[in-house]
């Protein structure tokens, strides 16, 4: 795989925002020191600093082929790489495909999982209110859109591929670097924190 990074200037900056989303997520699922790292360098990376994108993309790169490398089969620990995607795929979806970015969606979805994992007792205000932070200062929608309802996101959301025998599994967050995978939340606590962001 050869990664010229030269492309990523003739990139919109919403769209370079959107791949920023998914690079996010590394550091949300398996190194907190990462996200500090996304954090402190901000700036240059949406300057397009040259040194500091090849940092970024092979941190990424790392973490993926390592994830990928203990879970060919998808049958575990790969599914953490889905962090915000089982939300964003019904905003996707619920939205009609190309009304917002996929990286968009991944940006809303992983903000309704940090607030989902701090309600849970997990992640603090001030931890959401970092993954927020950092997503707004890239120009990334946080918020579901108010097209949503709950009951919108709730049925387009079985039928995301981490659905087994009519179980949804969620990737949530114990602290900002460590993921994990939820088959045991309360549905009705599921239910409520969509209520309360789709009516926001």
């Amino acid at each position: 795989v050869i990664i010229d990074v030269a492309t990523l200037s003739t990139l919109p900056k919403e769209e370079f925002a959107a791949g920023f989303a998914e690079v996010v997520k590394y550091g949300l699922i398996r190194d907190a020191e990462f996200f500090e790292w996304l954090e402190a360098n901000f700036d240059a990376i949406f300057a397009k600093k040259t040194d500091v994108l090849i940092e970024m993309i092979y941190r990424s790169c790392m973490h993926k082929a390592q994830v990928v490398a203990e879970d060919e089969r998808e049958s575990g620990v790969r599914a953490l790489l889905n962090l915000g995607h089982t939300f964003g795929h019904a905003i996707e979806a619920g939205m009609g495909y190309g009304k917002v970015l996929h990286g968009e969606a991944v940006a809303i979805g992983t903000v309704v999982a940090a607030e989902f994992s701090r309600r849970l007792g997990h992640l603090t205000s001030n931890d959401v209110a970092r993954i927020v932070s950092l997503f707004s200062q890239a120009g990334l929608p946080i918020s579901i859109p108010e097209q949503m309802t709950a009951e919108t996101m709730l049925d387009l959301m079985q039928l995301d591929k981490k659905v087994e025998r009519g179980q949804l599994k969620l990737i949530l967050l114990k602290k900002i670097g460590e993921g994990y995978i939820d088959k045991a939340y309360d549905a009705q606590q599921l239910q409520e924190l969509l209520e309360a962001l789709c009516a926001n």
